[in-house]
């Protein structure tokens, strides 16, 4: 019996056993199979690029499919080429970075998870032929196109893109709080952090309060060449029409590279605080005390995570200081919460015996399970006081924190309006999730969170003639509108009424404030059942919250630049029409 073989790398040679052999002529044999099935289902696929089966599934798991076609192009051409195949064979291709979504703009939830040679029957045309296009690992350039502006592959993710900004001086205004998402993820859906200017404050050169969209100084795209007859890699500057589109696509277009303005990095403390009750942080405006919008002027970068069932908020300040103060803990990386990157134990237990076991009725014991892990971990951890480089206070949020559904939308107002929208939305919140609960019916185990940003306004991309991105929700709308407040509920996937809950919340807003607008990645559309299932708010109150002209200018030009809709899916078919 042959005990050892040769080992690849040199030294000790590797032990063969049955099971590792076993192993080896398994993965050997897929593998064959794997390309088996490429050569059948995907033929003439360009040579140089390796299809592979992949699994999609979003942040929540509720949209998933396996066995879908996927691949990794090297780089910008490969990417056109394989967008060319697709055309060309009925295919619809699909970016894909680190699926850090929850709304159907990637891949559907009726995707077929199964390939169709599996099935013993033929791929058909249409929506379900799904090509994925994996972004992260290749198209992950980073260098500084000038001082003041950085050349980023769309695959490279947010904390990477800082930490190199870091290294350079340079950082941003804002950013979401997960360092996992993708630039191109990122820009798709106008992703936004929480800032506007404190009382006095001036924005720096290069920084923006409104969206990472607003950054963009020029983007690399695949689009439609009419004379070629096919599609080709074209780079658009901020100050071309086209341009405004893809800013914010939605996934009804693939950027490839993008151009960023940057500015000078800033050192920000964030504190945190949990001994602000509801009534006061969130009190009607005028009356005084500790309320939203006085951190709101004193700071302009705050954030409220309220907790079901709770009556003290976590409330986040982030305040611009160049040099630490005496009482603030220096932080040299980012993610500072361990409590809430890893889920404590008393809360897993809960959440266990809720999903497993249907005890939806001990939402208010979980809600206050999650304030007491962040009221203690806070001290524990010695992070309520913390100071750093922008990044290390901005980026919070780790893949391993609880998977939970959020819905979202902005609200536009003016700046001396914010605690008004604060105080109505909580206020109603609050009494609708009370009279639930009066009835046996908890829809809400999760949080309530509120940030507060300003607009995409084009002068801070410091370019003439900059466009306004036509899809974002931080687009400028009203006059006297010059902040947004954003408003999101967060719930464990599966809760029993939560789309029923959150439907009336989407109504709310849509009566009582003019300027809402939804977030894109997250929930929205309710019907009692179901979300994004609305088709009013589909089909009439989304385009009507942009305008006419904006919202046929934008379907108008994504369509031009894709007019076979290789680059979509049925929902975005429905949603931009």
């Amino acid at each position: 019996m042959i005990e050892h073989s040769s080992h690849p790398g040199g030294g000790r040679p590797a032990p063969w056993t049955r099971r590792g052999f076993l192993l080896t002529a398994g993965a050997l044999a897929a593998t064959a199979s794997t390309r088996a099935a490429a050569a059948a289902e995907l033929p003439g696929f360009p040579a140089d690029i390796t299809p592979y089966r992949s699994a999609y599934r979003n942040w929540v798991g509720e949209i998933t499919a396996d066995g879908l076609w996927a691949c990794a192009p090297s780089g910008p051409e490969q990417v056109a080429a394989v967008v060319n195949w697709a055309w060309r064979h009925g295919w619809r291709v699909r970016a894909r970075g680190s699926s850090h979504g929850w709304s159907p703009l990637t891949v559907t939830e009726d995707t077929p998870s199964a390939s169709a040679s599996e099935m013993g029957v033929p791929p058909a045309e249409g929506s379900g032929r799904v090509l994925l296009v994996d972004t992260a690992p290749h198209l992950t350039g980073l260098a500084l196109d000038s001082p003041t502006s950085v050349r980023a592959g769309t695959g490279i993710t947010l904390e990477a893109l800082l930490a190199y900004l870091e290294a350079h001086g340079l950082g941003v205004t804002a950013t979401p709080a997960p360092g996992d998402l993708t630039l191109g993820g990122a820009l798709a859906i106008d992703a936004h952090g929480t800032a506007v200017p404190a009382e006095g404050e001036q924005r720096l050169p290069g920084h923006t309060y409104g969206s990472l969209s607003n950054l963009v100084l020029a983007l690399t795209a695949v689009v439609w060449d009419e004379a070629a007859g096919a599609y080709v890699l074209r780079t658009y500057q901020r100050d071309e029409p086209d341009c405004a589109a893809l800013l914010t696509h939605l996934g009804r277009g693939l950027v490839t590279e993008v151009v960023l303005r940057v500015g000078a990095n800033t050192k920000l403390r964030c504190v945190s605080r949990t001994d602000i009750p509801v009534g006061e942080l969130f009190a009607a405006p005028g009356t005084g005390g500790r309320t939203f919008a006085s951190f709101l002027a004193e700071s302009g970068r705050v954030e409220a995570i309220w907790f079901a069932f709770t009556e003290f908020p976590w409330l986040k300040v982030w305040s611009v200081s160049p040099t630490r103060p005496l009482t603030s803990r220096r932080v040299t990386s980012p993610y500072n919460y361990p409590f809430s990157d890893n889920v404590p134990t008393p809360v897993a237990d809960l959440v266990g015996r809720m999903v497993s076991d249907g005890a939806w009725y001990l939402a208010p014991v979980l809600g206050n399970a999650q304030y007491d892990a962040a009221a203690l971990g806070l001290v524990a951890t010695l992070s309520a006081d913390i100071w750093g480089p922008s990044k290390n206070t901005l980026l919070y949020l780790r893949p391993t924190t609880l998977r939970i559904n959020a819905n979202g939308y902005a609200v536009h107002t003016s700046r001396d309006q914010v605690q008004r929208v604060v105080a109505e939305f909580t206020d109603f919140y609050r009494e609708r999730l009370m009279a639930y609960a009066a009835i046996g019916k908890y829809p809400v185990n999760g949080s309530v969170e509120i940030r507060v940003t300003g607009l995409d306004d084009p002068a801070d991309a410091e370019l003439a003639g900059a466009q306004t991105p036509l899809l974002s929700a931080l687009r400028p709308g009203g006059p006297g509108r010059d902040t947004a407040v954003w408003l999101d509920v967060l719930t464990l996937p599966g809760t029993p009424h939560a789309e029923a809950f959150l439907r009336e919340i989407e109504q709310f807003l849509l009566a009582t404030f003019d300027g809402t607008r939804v977030e894109w990645s997250k929930g929205w559309a309710y019907t009692d059942r179901a979300v994004w299932s609305d088709e009013e708010v589909l089909g009439t109150v989304v385009p009507a919250s942009f305008g006419p002209d904006v919202w046929g200018r934008a379907v108008e030009t994504l369509d031009r630049l894709d007019p076979h809709r290789v680059l979509g899916n049925d929902f975005l078919d429905r949603l931009l029409r």
